[in-house]
This record gives C-alpha cells, structure tokens and sequence, in this order.
C-alpha cells in the first residue's frame, strides 16, 4: 500500500511522535498551521470519515478519549481545534482518516 500515515504508523517513513499507543499514533504535521499542530491518525487503514463501519469505529473512540491527553500535554490549557477533512471538497491530502489538533495561539474565528 502507498499510504504515507500507513508507513508512518510502520516507522518505514520517520515523524516527529507525540503519543503513541497499540491504536494509534499522534504526530506533528509537517507543515502547520498553528503554533501547535498534530495529526492523530489509527495505526490500521481507514481511508475517511466516510469509510466508518461497525467494526472499525472503536479505534475513533479511543482517538477521541485520548486527544483530550495529548492536548494536555501539548500544554494547550487554553482550548484547541480538532478537524478531519472528508474528500476532495473539504482538501483532505492524504486519504487515511486523520485529525488535526491545533493550538497553543488564538485561532481564527472563520476557517476560511
């Protein structure tokens, strides 16, 4: 498979960790757009929000009971941003379900 997080998630192409755990993996996006900026993604494929099924929706649970932690300690006391891009429309770059989290500075009220 060419999927660059499938190959982050195998340690075949390096990142920057912030969380790692037997599910998923958090890293720092290589081209941010905050101060903080990580990407969350589950270690086995699921291409997008759209590509959910019963039997892979637990992992996405637990990505949203952790990034709480990984906010944490990313020393983001003040709020943050979690974002997934679905399809073409919405520039979703690499077809791998991921979340954004942003923050560590004031965020623009509009997203565009």
């Amino acid at each position: 498979m060419d999927c660059i997080f499938c190959m982050i998630a195998e340690g075949k192409i390096p990142s920057t960790k912030v969380y790692e755990d037997d599910k998923i993996l958090a890293f720092r996006d290589i081209n941010p757009q905050a101060k903080v900026h990580v990407l969350v993604i589950p270690k086995a494929h699921i291409g997008s929000v759209d590509e959910l099924k019963e039997e892979n929706v637990d992992v996405v649970s637990h990505i949203f009971v952790t990034i709480p932690k990984i906010a944490k300690s990313l020393g983001l006391s003040s709020g943050y941003r979690v974002i997934s891009n679905v399809g073409p429309d919405a520039c979703q770059s690499v077809h791998h379900i991921h979340f954004h989290i942003l923050g560590g500075e004031q965020l623009a009220e509009k997203m565009c």
